[in-house]
């Protein structure tokens, strides 16, 4: 069940117990959010909305947590689910939870994290005629058309011809602004006025597409890109300090993983990462995982976390095509690929080991992790290649 699927599954109890005359509220959510619990919390994924309903509800929110538990209790897939703190629902899912994400992210390829909460709804955007603006202009649109949105896009001036050429943004893009659009000074949050991120202190067409869309997406619109003098050299760094090359770096890594497994004989299959089930997997150094010992590393936690985040990959799409902030995006995909990096040592069998079940699924998680970055990047107009 992945959260996309658990938050509608939350809201149909809300409906449910509506419709049963057990709650009474005159207006219900369009959706429910849940993310891995907080302090104090337990479980998978975690919600507040008996927190929310209580007021309009006219219950306190333990008691509507408490009947929204006993219907959750009732859906396949959820195990246990706990009322915490004011009225925190928090919910575990049945043992294959994980597994069943790593098929839902393979049989959705690289439009796992699409939706369509925003089908139908026409958005205007507009921006300033600045390479910056349109850049991020065109990344919101991405990742408008993802939840299904139909974004027009309108700049004050017709692209220039370099910004089509090496940044690729549309060619199309007509250079009139509605009439009925007030003037503003936004940074990308809602429509209250043209996009007008802090402008690039260079022309940032010198690094190339990758790269440049790269310094011009990462920071938040309202901070300065690191560009020009010898800031532009970092974007074009092959090293770790070059968080576009560590995104990168990552994707190519699971493909040629995948290539390296198929010259052994075995394929990808979700499933448990340590042998047998034998608990967590340690790092001695900078060497392969292996089942519990001395190591300093625990990589049970690294891999809960990749998959946290995996997880929360539609949760991020939703957000950056909320605040029209596809920085949040670019964040999300550097967290992916620092949080794969200790898992990649222990996927491949060494030496004279033989390919296990282990193996199989880790090799499935990289490569889940791989088809996550792969699609973020593409949602930033970003190429991601196979070989680094």
């Amino acid at each position: 069940m992945t959260p996309v699927e658990l938050s509608r599954t939350v809201l149909h109890a809300v409906r449910r117990a509506v419709d049963e005359g057990e709650l009474a509220v005159a207006v219900l959510p369009e959706r429910v959010v849940v993310a891995p619990p907080g302090p104090g919390g337990c479980g998978d994924y975690a919600t507040n909305v008996a927190l929310q309903l209580a007021r309009p509800a006219g219950q306190p929110a333990p008691a509507l947590a408490e009947l929204l538990r006993t219907r959750l209790l009732r859906t396949d897939g959820i195990s246990d689910v706990v009322v915490t703190g004011p009225g925190f629902l928090n919910i575990s899912l049945d043992g294959d939870a994980d597994g069943r994400l790593v098929r839902d992210i393979l049989r959705a390829g690289l439009r796992y994290g699409h939706s369509d909460t925003l089908a139908g709804q026409a958005v205007e955007l507009h921006a300033a005629h600045d390479a910056r603006a349109v850049v991020l202009m065109d990344a919101v649109a991405r990742v408008l058309r993802s939840q299904g949105a139909r974004p027009r896009l309108t700049c004050a001036g017709p692209p220039e011809d370099a910004w089509v050429r090496i940044l690729g943004v549309p060619s199309d893009i007509p250079s009139d602004i509605p009439s009925d659009i007030p003037a503003g000074t936004g940074t990308g949050i809602g429509t209250e006025g043209p996009l007008r991120p802090v402008p690039a202190p260079a022309d940032p067409t010198p690094l190339g597409r990758d790269a440049a869309r790269w310094a011009l997406l990462l920071p938040a619109p309202h901070d300065r890109p690191h560009i020009g003098d010898s800031q532009s050299e970092q974007h074009l760094a092959q090293r770790e300090t070059n968080p576009l090359f560590r995104v990168r770096y990552a994707h190519a890594r699971t493909r040629a993983l995948l290539r390296n497994a198929a010259d052994l004989g075995f394929t990808p299959e979700p499933g448990p990462l340590t042998p047998d089930g034998d608990g967590p997997l340690t790092s001695e150094g900078d060497g392969p995982l292996t089942p519990e010992g001395d190591g300093p590393v625990t990589a049970d936690g690294d891999a809960q976390g990749l998959i946290q985040l995996l997880a929360d990959h539609p949760r991020v799409l939703a957000a950056t095509a909320a605040h029209r902030a596809p920085d949040r995006l670019a964040r999300h995909l550097v967290a992916v690929a620092d949080a794969l990096a200790p898992l990649l040592p222990s996927v491949l069998p060494l030496g004279d080991e033989k390919p296990s079940a282990a193996h199989r699924a880790r090799l499935a998680l990289a490569e889940a992790a791989g088809t996550v970055l792969a699609g973020g990047l593409s949602l930033l107009g970003i190429d991601a290649p196979e070989h680094l």
